[in-house]
């Protein structure tokens, strides 16, 4: 009977000091609220981490770990989680990869419009190339026209300038006649009589001297 006592009281006692220790604890965290907040964090550190051993639990299972421990129905779930996460990757590569070909049809587009307007300056480039190069031709022709023209004059106006003839140049080398009288060629017609040698003497006297020699 005393042992029934004494187990009583124990009890009794523990949930006294329980209790104690309870209502001290609420009677401090009144009187210091950091004792509250310490307490707070607790409690969420307990959280926390019950949901930290949870996730990597999950996350275990969805690697094909620790499946012993699952039920049919909780396979069939973590096959549907599967399924629809494994559609959600395909949904997100399907999307980045049309990104990348819409990405690369732009780039293919805008090199198109540079390769035609380098392809139209090339072409451009070549017309006045070969316009300069025809202008020089035809200048080079016209030049060239131009030279033959005046060489061919000049020989021209060589060939038509007449060369004297013999005759020519021996009036121009004969001498000069002294006196009235002319050359025999210079007369023309009928030859006039020599002068005598002393009336060709008296041609060259004075008048006074042809007067004396007309006295005698």
């Amino acid at each position: 009977m005393y042992g029934l006592i004494w187990g009583h009281l124990f009890s009794s006692m523990d949930v006294i000091l329980e209790r104690y220790q309870r209502y001290s604890f609420e009677e401090r965290a009144v009187l210091d609220p950091s004792i509250g907040n310490q307490a707070n964090w607790g409690d969420e550190y307990g959280s926390l981490k019950i949901k930290l051993d949870a996730l990597q639990k999950s996350q275990r299972q969805l690697l094909g770990e620790q499946l012993d421990p699952l039920t049919t129905k909780e396979l069939q779930q973590l096959e549907q989680q599967l399924d629809s996460s494994l559609k959600h990757i395909r949904s997100r590569k399907n999307q980045l990869l049309f990104e990348s070909i819409s990405e690369l049809q732009k780039k293919e587009k805008s090199l198109k419009d540079q390769n035609g307007v380098l392809q139209k300056h090339l072409v451009e480039t070549e017309k006045e190339k070969n316009n300069v190069l025809s202008n020089i031709h035809h200048q080079e022709q016209l030049n060239g026209a131009t030279n033959i023209h005046h060489q061919e004059q000049l020989n021209g106006a060589t060939t038509s300038s007449p060369s004297p003839t013999p005759a020519t140049a021996q009036d121009s080398m004969a001498p000069p006649n002294i006196g009235p009288y002319q050359s025999r060629e210079s007369g023309g017609g009928n030859p006039e009589p020599q002068p005598s040698p002393a009336q060709a003497n008296n041609s060259n006297l004075p008048a006074w001297m042809l007067r004396t020699v007309s006295n005698r």
